[in-house]
C-alpha cells in the first residue's frame, strides 16, 4: 500500500508541474534587428540549470517545437533542464551568410545569444552545461555550430537533419545564403556538416544523431554516421521508420532529451 501510495504521489507530481514558458526578445547587432527565443524552464528550479538549444527547421520560426509538440515543456520539469527555441530566420541554415547581411545567424546563436540567456537566466555557463540539437535545417545547424564552437557545446544533436547540404544545390534557399554550387563550390564544401568532422577528436563532443528511413536525408544521415565510425567519434545514431514529419520529430526529441540529461548529469 505504501508502495503505491508513493508511485502515485510521484506520478501526480510530474504530471502536476507545469514548466514556466516565456518569449523573450534579443537585439542582434550582426544583424541590426530583434529576434525571439522561446525559453522553457522547470519549475521550482533553485539551482543553476544546464540548457539546451533547440532549433527550427526550414520555413519555420522559434514557436514550432513549442506549439506542435505536445508535452515538450513537461521535458523541462522531468529532466531539469532549461530550453531555448531561439528563431533561425527563414532558410538561413544557421550560417554567417557571405552575400547576405541580414543572415548571419551563426554569429547571433555563438555570440549574442548564449551571453544574453546566461546573462538573463540562473545557467550553469560552462560547455559541459549547454547543448544543441534541432531538425532538419536545425539538425544540420546543430551539428555545425556545435562541431565549430566545441567551447561552448559540449553536446550536440540532430533530428532528420540535413547533414550534408550538396546533394541539393537548388533547394531550400541555400543558394541565396551561399550563392550557386556551380559558381561558389568553396563555399559549400566549406558549409556542410560532413565536411566538418576533421575539427572533431574522440569524445570532444557527445553526439546523437536520429534520422527516418524513409526521410529524404536518411542517405546523407548514413553516410554522415560512416564517416563518424571511420573516424572513430563515438556518437549514439537511432534509425527507425519514420518520414520527415512532426509525428517524427515529436518522438525523436524525448530520446534526445534522455540523451542530453544524462550528459548533463555526467558532466555536472
Amino acid at each position: 500500500m505504501v508502495t503505491r501510495l508513493l508511485v502515485f504521489l510521484l506520478l501526480f507530481s510530474l504530471h502536476g508541474r507545469a514548466a514556466i514558458v516565456d518569449t523573450v526578445d534579443t537585439y542582434s547587432a550582426a544583424m541590426k534587428k530583434n529576434i525571439r527565443a522561446v525559453v522553457i524552464r522547470p519549475t521550482q528550479a533553485t539551482a543553476p540549470l544546464p540548457v539546451l538549444y533547440l532549433l527550427h527547421g526550414y520555413s519555420g520560426n522559434y514557436a514550432d517545437w513549442i506549439s506542435k509538440v505536445k508535452d515538450l515543456a513537461k521535458g523541462a520539469d522531468l529532466y531539469r533542464m532549461m530550453i531555448v527555441c531561439p528563431d533561425g530566420g527563414f532558410g538561413s541554415w544557421y550560417w554567417d551568410s557571405p552575400i547576405d547581411p541580414a543572415f548571419q545567424y551563426e554569429t547571433y546563436i555563438t555570440r549574442e545569444l548564449i551571453p544574453f540567456i546566461d546573462k538573463k537566466f540562473n545557467t550553469i555557463a560552462d560547455k559541459k552545461a549547454r547543448a544543441i540539437t534541432g531538425l532538419s535545417m536545425g539538425g544540420h545547424g546543430a551539428l555545425f555550430l556545435a562541431i565549430r564552437h566545441q567551447q561552448l557545446f559540449g553536446a550536440a544533436g540532430s533530428i532528420s537533419g540535413g547533414v550534408d547540404i550538396r546533394p541539393f544545390p537548388e533547394n531550400w534557399d541555400m543558394a541565396k545564403r551561399l550563392g550557386n554550387y556551380a559558381e561558389q563550390p568553396d563555399r559549400w564544401e566549406k558549409s556542410t556538416v560532413i565536411n566538418q568532422l576533421y575539427l572533431l577528436k574522440p569524445n570532444s563532443l557527445a553526439m546523437i544523431i536520429d534520422c527516418g528511413t524513409s526521410d529524404f536525408f536518411y542517405e546523407v544521415n548514413e553516410a554522415l554516421h560512416r564517416q563518424l565510425l571511420y573516424r572513430n567519434i563515438p556518437h549514439d545514431y537511432i534509425t527507425r521508420p519514420g518520414v520527415h514529419d512532426w509525428k517524427y520529430w515529436g518522438n525523436a526529441i524525448w530520446y534526445q532529451f534522455l540523451f542530453f540529461s544524462r550528459y548533463f548529469e555526467a558532466e555536472t
